[in-house]
């Protein structure tokens, strides 16, 4: 592994979705968004429904990266996610229909209706559209 980079491993219940030495990955955490590089302070935190970049050489992967934690320390990086995905994993037609339901769940809501929930449903259809673009 080169000084300008470390590694990424990122892991699904499925699958090892990623693995490599990387310049620097960004995402978003419940915090906001963050961009780590190599050397960087030990940190966990938690995933919020977002684009991850993942910076190798000169190249910028996305994908869409909904839950999960982080375990950040100078050298390595791991994700540990309940849902992860690449542009060519997506359904855009799915995915319009999932942030139209979602949104009509949150404007038309009712005392059934699961708030927390529906605005996840929301965040996750508006990152998967966001990846693809």
């Amino acid at each position: 592994m080169a000084d300008k980079q470390m590694g990424l491993r990122i892991v699904t219940p499925e699958r090892v979705f990623y693995e490599g030495d990387v310049d620097m990955v960004e995402f978003n955490t419940t915090e906001g968004e963050i961009g780590v590089l190599p050397g960087h302070i030990p940190l966990t935190v938690i995933i919020k429904p977002g684009i991850l970049r993942i910076h190798e050489n000169d190249d910028i992967k996305r994908a869409a990266l909904h839950s999960g934690f982080v375990e950040i320390l100078p050298d390595k990086v791991t994700i540990l996610a309940e849902i992860v995905e690449w542009p060519a994993e997506i359904d855009s037609d799915r995915a319009e229909a999932a942030m139209k339901r979602a949104e009509e769940r949150i404007s038309g809501r009712d005392s059934q209706t699961d708030l927390a929930r529906a605005e996840t449903a929301l965040q996750r259809a508006i990152t998967r559209i966001q990846v693809l673009k």
